[in-house]
C-alpha cells in the first residue's frame, strides 16, 4: 500500500498534480514549471522511488519504448536518466547534483524538446515536514524553439492526474 501511494505521489508531482502546480514563467527564451506536494513519507524513501523506481511510477505513454521499465536513474554526479530500446537507447537527462534524500538535479531536454536548441534543469528538492515530505520539482527550459514557448509550456489547465502536455 505505501508503495503504491509513494509512486501515484511521484507521477502526480512529475506530471502536474493537482495540488500547487504552476507554470512560473513564459517567455519568449524559455519557460519555468513548479510543482509542490506533500507526501506521508519519509525523505530517504521518497528519494529512492525518485531514482532506483523509476520505471514504478513514470508515466508509460511519456516514453520512447511505452515501458517505463526500460527506464533508469543512476543517481550520481555524471549519471544517466535512460532508457533502453531495442539495440540502443535514449539519454533523457544527466545527473549533475545528488544529495541523497534531499535533492536530484538533472540536466536536459525532456521528449520531443530534446530534438529542438534547447537546454533544461529539473529539479526535485525534498523536504522532512511534520507527518511526511514536502516534494518541490521545477523544471525550466531555455533556447530556441520555433514558434516559440507560449506554445510549448504547459498551463496547469494542461496538467492532469495522470499526464501533462510537457
Amino acid at each position: 500500500m505505501f508503495r503504491r501511494a509513494l509512486f501515484t505521489a511521484m507521477a502526480l508531482i512529475v506530471a502536474g498534480g493537482p495540488a500547487l502546480s504552476e507554470v512560473v514563467n513564459v517567455a519568449a527564451g524559455g519557460f519555468l514549471l513548479r510543482h509542490e506536494t506533500d507526501v506521508k513519507a519519509e525523505p530517504a524513501a521518497l528519494y529512492d522511488a525518485l531514482t532506483a523506481g523509476v520505471g514504478g511510477w513514470w508515466n508509460p505513454a511519456h516514453t520512447y519504448s511505452g515501458e517505463a521499465k526500460n527506464l533508469s536513474i543512476a543517481a550520481a554526479p555524471g549519471g544517466c536518466f535512460c532508457e533502453k530500446l531495442p539495440g540502443g537507447g535514449v539519454l533523457h537527462m544527466t545527473v549533475v547534483y545528488a544529495a541523497p534524500s534531499k535533492a536530484l538535479r538533472m540536466t536536459g531536454a525532456l521528449g520531443p524538446l530534446q530534438g529542438s536548441g534547447l537546454a533544461g534543469s529539473l529539479t526535485w528538492n525534498l523536504a522532512k515536514i511534520e507527518g511526511g515530505t514536502r516534494i518541490v520539482l521545477t523544471y525550466g527550459v531555455g533556447g530556441y524553439v520555433p514558434g516559440g514557448f507560449e506554445k510549448i509550456a504547459p498551463s496547469p489547465t494542461e496538467c492532469s492526474e495522470s499526464s501533462c502536455s510537457v
